[in-house]
């Protein structure tokens, strides 16, 4: 379910990102906020647990960041 959702926020911020650029940036941080979050509050679980949530809140926003920023860089790279 988690993954479905993330693949989803993925390709609604490379969606965005191609189309517009500039107002892209501020679902990006919104994303990124949360997952960050996430990422802090599942690292305070007790013992390897902690550390298999955070890890899995940062590989997610990795995947969103990368997907942002690659959808900008395609629009940057057409001819127009």
């Amino acid at each position: 379910m988690t993954l479905l959702a993330i693949i989803a926020v993925c390709i609604v911020l490379l969606v965005l990102a191609f189309l517009l650029p500039r107002l892209s940036i501020w679902p990006q941080q919104g994303v990124d906020k949360t997952l960050g979050a996430g990422q802090r509050t599942g690292g305070k679980a007790p013992g390897p647990l902690g550390k298999l949530f955070s890890k899995m809140f940062g590989t997610s926003r990795k995947a969103t960041n990368k997907s942002a920023s690659t959808g900008r860089r395609a629009r940057g790279k057409m001819p127009v």
